[in-house]
């Protein structure tokens, strides 16, 4: 007997990315149901071979369902998750309503997949943000050999971490250039098209925007709480990909070529790293893909014990949708639930 999966939000970009990864992995699923507004309930979504028609979110029962993946934004997931999860179903949301909750864990199974055991007090597990999901499945195993004590890093940022009319922005912008039309900038602060936006989300008292606290908080909270974070995030003109240049102080010496070969050897990670041209993976590459690739990796001299390393990672796929597919593969590997029509 399988799982009875929902997918909220099945018809924004993770949605349909969930529903890809659900089948492409095989998740062993009996059935599954793809929610949304009522405003898109009839809506089509593909689920491999089949076609799904989308529910109203407000009208459907979850006391027969097992998990539900959430990605229909934080306000939805603060006022349905709770509710779902007192229904006795586990809930998995993409969203940061929940992420820095102490009752609710934040998983990345390739960095604190143990972590997962907590869920039961509240039945909600967190996703985290895209750039630090992508950014500790490198650090993890690095960590464990040397200990790491600060980590400086520079985001490069997709506009499908915006959502569809961030990539729709790109798009109708860079056609405007070309075609000598004005350019609108609705969805980000100034233009995003052949430009760079030092600016994601909102800003914060300490000049920082909250973008950039996210990946400090969520990386003490994954990761370890002594780890010092400093981020700069920006929006780059690029549709799908995030890429990250990491500078990382160890406690203690760990060398190029020993990180190389760790990082070879992690879960999750893939390295690319030739010292020539085209030695290295950039977003392009990354698309549909779902490693974490590592590349330009090289010692810091100026610093004690330094390395720099650059970072790339579908974020729609080990950002989001996969990352939260694998939780609920982590739940059903570690025997933490069984199919609630099973029992019946």
């Amino acid at each position: 007997m399988g799982y009875k999966v929902a997918v909220i939000g099945a018809t924004g970009n993770v949605g349909r990315e969930m529903l890809d990864i659900l089948q492409e992995r095989g998740f062993p699923a009996d059935e599954v149901v793809a929610l949304a507004s009522r405003r898109s309930q009839g809506t089509e979504v593909s689920y491999g071979d089949t076609t799904l028609k989308v529910k109203a979110l407000d009208t459907y029962d979850f006391s027969d369902t097992d998990i539900a993946l959430m990605s229909a934004g934080g306000s939805i997931s603060k006022d349905w998750s709770p509710k779902i999860g007192a229904q006795g179903c586990v809930v998995i949301d993409n969203s940061s309503a929940f992420r820095y909750d102490p009752d609710v864990p934040l998983i990345v199974p390739e960095v604190n997949a143990d972590a997962v055991d907590a869920f039961g007090k509240k039945n909600i597990i967190a996703n985290p943000n895209c750039s630090t999901a992508q950014m500790l499945v490198a650090l993890k195993p690095l960590h464990e050999r040397a200990k790491i004590k600060r980590v400086v890093v520079s985001t490069y940022q997709s506009v499908s971490g915006a959502g569809k009319e961030g990539m729709d922005e790109l798009f109708n912008q860079s056609r405007a250039v070309f075609v000598s039309d004005p350019i609108e900038a609705q969805k980000f602060t100034k233009r995003i098209a052949f430009n760079c936006i030092p600016h994601i989300d909102v800003f914060m008292d300490d000049g920082s925007t909250k973008e950039e606290w996210k990946m400090v908080a969520e990386t003490k909270k994954m990761l370890d709480k002594s780890i010092k974070v400093t981020a700069t995030a920006v929006r780059v003109p690029v549709f799908i990909g995030h890429a990250e240049s990491i500078n990382l102080e160890f406690h203690e010496e760990l060398s190029a070529d020993e990180a190389r070969e760790i990082l070879r050897e992690a879960p999750g990670c893939l390295v690319v790293d030739k010292r020539e041209d085209g030695g290295y993976v950039t977003p392009h590459e990354c698309a549909g893909e779902d490693a974490t690739y590592i590349s330009r990796i090289r010692e810091d001299p100026t610093v004690d014990f330094g390395l720099n390393i650059w970072v790339v990672s579908d974020n729609l796929r080990k950002g989001a949708a996969l990352n939260a597919v694998q939780i609920a593969e982590l739940l059903v590997n570690k025997g933490l639930i069984s199919p609630k029509q099973a029992a019946a």
